[in-house]
């Protein structure tokens, strides 16, 4: 603003207006009336921060960078994680004498481009002061009122005189953080995220005179990840899901839709190998609802108020697979999901997995087994194994093979069971047909409306020799 001795007998004439955010420049000969010339800047929306630069007489003043024809930022290749950027060298690199006090200057965001290098710093320091004030909130429960006043003083004094000292309206272009700096006209920027809009700004700075100029910016998406393969799994489909060997991690990915207006099911799991870790993860709509691990004992997950259901098998670490049991199937996993009609959640599984066999009812030709049941009614199947008159070789089935495994010949009996009370769910059953003074390996399996089967730890027992 002009002196106020000034302002009395002189008369304004306006010689040139802008309102914009980019760089505006204003060319014109001496005014003749003109004793001052008056430079009003003002901010309508909030506070900022603007460069001034004035160059007197006629000619270039070779102050700013010059562009080249072409000052637009190119897209060489896009990737997943990466962008590669180009542009044409500016002739101000061409001059020895003045190459050494230039740099290129490559900045991203991921909100818009900047048409200078000022409103870029600006946009940077409004970034930052809004981080800080996000801390600071976090504290501020623990501080009493006068620190939080006493602390309010200063910033607001450090602020104005920041605002108004001429060191405040240099460019520092030390702090900038860009991605590729340098005088090569190529770059490319790395450890991006998939799937997401950046714009990139290439500022060319004149360390020297402490100018620069802005090319062109440009945007890009980088490309989303490989959505791996989705298997649908078939109402009630028994599928075992096999790893390939090799790598740190290796995954599986299937959908399941119930049936019914419910929207209800149950998916079932049991790990064929203890060695090895496996981990089931079940989302719907990118939101997950169930993560957990995977063993040789049953896992069972409810699946409740979805269409549809993500379900993602994992498997980690690299431990060398132990020796399977014969007749074991190459698996590591066996899955099944049902539609669960008019049930209300997971169904109940038997307090033990043990057989008990007892040695008064034992005889030459017939043992007597007991097991735990539930309350639901479900069909339990007795299948026996002869291990021959030494006994001296171990048999039985691995637990997460199911009966479909089994022969037809090995099945002694099928029977229903209920009982209401949970500690009184015992049923027993009578195996005759036995030699005598030879060792069985007897296998329960429960048969249940939903779910894959579940089996019993296996019983050995012998028959009497002499009766």
């Amino acid at each position: 603003m002009p002196e106020v001795w000034w302002r009395g007998p002189g008369t304004e004439a306006k010689i040139h207006t802008y309102t914009g955010n980019a760089m505006n420049t204003y060319t014109g000969p001496s005014y003749a009336p003109a004793s001052i010339y008056i430079l009003r800047l003002r901010s309508k929306d909030q506070d900022t921060r603007a460069t001034v630069y004035l160059h007197e007489g006629s000619g270039i003043s070779w102050a700013f960078p010059q562009l080249p024809s072409d000052s637009r930022v190119h897209t060489l290749g896009v990737g997943m994680t990466s962008v590669t950027l180009s542009w044409a060298p500016s002739a101000s690199l061409k001059r020895l004498h003045t190459q050494r006090s230039y740099d290129y200057c490559v900045l991203i965001n991921r909100k818009h481009n900047y048409r200078n290098l000022c409103a870029a710093q600006e946009g940077i320091r409004k970034e930052r002061e809004k981080d800080k004030k996000r801390e600071k909130k976090d504290k501020q429960r623990k501080v009493t009122v006068w620190p939080i006043l006493k602390d309010w003083w200063w910033q607001q004094w450090d602020a104005d005189t920041e605002l108004r000292s001429p060191a405040a309206l240099r460019d520092d272009y030390g702090h900038l953080q860009c991605v590729c700096k340098g005088t090569e006209s190529v770059c490319t920027v790395s450890e991006l995220v998939p799937d997401t809009q950046y714009y990139f700004d290439v500022f060319l700075i004149d360390r020297l005179n402490g100018t620069s100029a802005a090319y062109t910016g440009t945007f890009a998406q980088t490309h989303e990840e490989a959505r791996a393969a989705i298997t649908p799994l078939r109402e009630g489909e028994l599928r075992w899901v096999t790893f390939r060997d090799g790598g740190s991690t290796s995954g599986e990915f299937f959908s399941f839709r119930p049936r019914g207006w419910q929207q209800s099911g149950l998916l079932t799991l049991q790990s064929c190998g203890s060695s090895e870790k496996i981990n089931i993860t079940v989302s719907s709509k990118g939101k997950e609802l169930s993560s957990q691990a995977v063993g040789e004992n049953l896992a069972q997950i409810w699946l409740q108020g979805s269409l549809s259901y993500l379900i993602h098998l994992e498997k980690e670490g690299t431990a060398a697979p132990r020796q399977a049991a014969p007749g074991v199937l190459k698996a590591s996993v066996k899955m099944q999901a049902s539609s669960t009609y008019h049930r209300q959640g997971i169904p109940s599984l038997p307090s033990t997995l043990q057989i008990k066999s007892f040695n008064r009812l034992r005889s030459c030709e017939s043992v007597t087994l007991a097991w735990m049941g539930t309350e639901e009614r479900s069909l339990y199947c007795v299948y026996r194994q002869r291990l021959g008159k030494g006994g001296g070789k171990k048999g039985g089935t691995a637990p997460c093979l199911g009966p479909e495994s089994r022969s037809d010949t090995e099945r002694v009996l099928c029977k229903y069971f209920q009982e209401l009370n949970p500690r009184r769910a015992v049923t027993t059953a009578v195996i005759g047909g036995l030699e005598p003074g030879v060792a069985y390996i007897f296998d329960v399996y429960l048969m249940r409306r939903w779910g894959i089967p579940i089996k019993y730890s296996s019983k050995t027992v012998r028959t009497r020799k002499e009766c």
